[in-house]
């Protein structure tokens, strides 16, 4: 399989967190039935996100999907053969470079001896005759210089034997690793062709899938309707600030949606194309890292967070107030003190133009000013508690909506 380098552009990555959750919103609001509520669009996105896997099909309940998996498997098998031996090759033509390495410097060590030989024999020659202990010492480093020659010899001849030995099964990896990518290549250009077919064919295999389920609507799985958020939302200027915390809480919940479709590309990548990215894990770190902090004011409004209630949960809705309002200064030194060291991590991010340290280098800045906008939505949402509870104290008797 050929090798992929695409690195997810900087405005790629903010845009699509902030234009993919609005359109998103935008097509969640349009009205489908429950009943029979399969849609072409759906087909579509399973269709890009799961199409290797003919996911698309077994949505529209047509059991030829299953075809796709012994093609995948036969990708998987191949890309995982084909980089066993990108292993092995790698492995072997080090080997052959450490042995060229190698044969060089014993050469250059029998052409120094041979120098070194020449310059003793050089230096007898030019000694007096009655100088033995001169000519001793001479002789001495000729045959120190002769023993260095023999060693580098027999190295070099063991080095090219081995080499001999490794030299041919280069050959043999090489053609092993481009026979199992050509494998893989094929097994993924089918099921491409099998996408494509489907990309037509999916408007029929809907209609199908309709009249089967109008046929036997046993067979088909109903979705349970949830109790709105909206029963949280207040009135007047509170409720603003419930509908502020309801929407970003919805907007960052559909990055998780992103997150399918960058692992599903991540998994893609590695296991069949043996292309793995940098991008992808970071890029996902950071994006649930900003989702955690903003989501906070719409856990607040819907209590989510998990507590320990042990004996809270036993109190009345007033007494659960009251509680909320003693403990509520500790809520505002928190929240406050999250948006006041934002801010200096933000501005200081800003200032130095703060990227990562991976080739990606992606900006932090943004990063840190979710730390601001998440703490400022937990403090606005803290007022709207606030409101609430004291409300329920202090005028048990006026309705108001409320989430405790």
């Amino acid at each position: 399989m050929p090798s992929i380098d695409f690195v997810m552009p900087h405005w790629l990555y903010w845009g699509g967190l902030i234009a993919f959750p609005l359109i998103a919103m935008y097509l969640a609001r349009q009205k489908q039935p429950l009943r029979g509520s399969r849609t072409l669009g759906i087909a579509y996105f399973i269709w890009v996100v799961g199409g290797l896997f003919g996911f698309h099909r077994l949505y529209l309940k047509n059991k030829l999907g299953l075809l796709y998996w012994p093609l995948f498997a036969i990708i998987l098998f191949g890309s995982s053969m084909q980089r066993e031996a990108r292993i092995e090759y790698s492995n072997a033509t080090g080997a052959l470079i450490g042995i060229e390495n190698a044969t060089k410097r014993s050469e250059k060590r029998v052409v120094k001896s041979e120098r070194a030989i020449e310059n003793a024999q050089t230096q007898i020659a030019a000694l007096p005759a009655d100088d033995t202990r001169g000519k001793e010492r001479v002789e001495r480093n000729i045959k120190k210089e002769t023993d260095r020659i023999e060693t580098a010899n027999e190295k070099i001849a063991s080095l090219a034997a081995e080499r001999s030995e490794i030299e041919p099964t280069v050959g043999e990896i090489a053609g092993r690793r481009d026979q199992w990518s050509d494998v893989s290549y094929y097994a993924f250009l089918a099921i491409m062709a099998f996408m494509l077919i489907d990309l037509f064919l999916m408007p029929r295999m809907l209609k199908r899938a309709l009249a089967m389920l109008a046929e036997n609507p046993d067979d088909e799985v109903q979705r349970v309707e949830m109790d709105e958020d909206s029963q949280f939302v207040g009135t007047g200027f509170i409720g603003m600030i419930d509908r502020l915390s309801l929407f970003m809480g919805e907007f960052v919940a559909l990055w998780s949606v992103i997150a399918v479709f960058v692992y599903y590309y991540e998994v893609i990548m590695r296991y069949v194309f043996n292309s793995p990215t940098n991008w992808a894990h970071e890029g996902m770190f950071l994006m649930f890292g900003m989702q955690y902090l903003i989501a906070g004011a719409y856990a607040m409004l819907t209590e989510s967070h998990v507590r320990v209630d042990i004996f809270y949960a036993n109190y009345s809705p007033r007494g659960k107030a009251i509680i909320d309002l003693l403990t509520s200064v500790f809520f505002f030194i928190f929240a406050g003190t999250l948006v006041w060291t934002g801010w200096i991590f933000a501005r200081d991010s800003i200032g130095q133009n703060e990227v990562s340290f991976t080739e990606w280098g992606i900006q932090y800045w943004p990063v840190k000013i979710t730390i601001i906008i998440g703490g400022v939505l937990l403090v606005l949402q803290g007022v709207s508690h606030f409101v609430k509870d004291a409300t329920l104290v202090f005028v048990p008797n006026k309705e108001a909506k409320n989430g405790s």
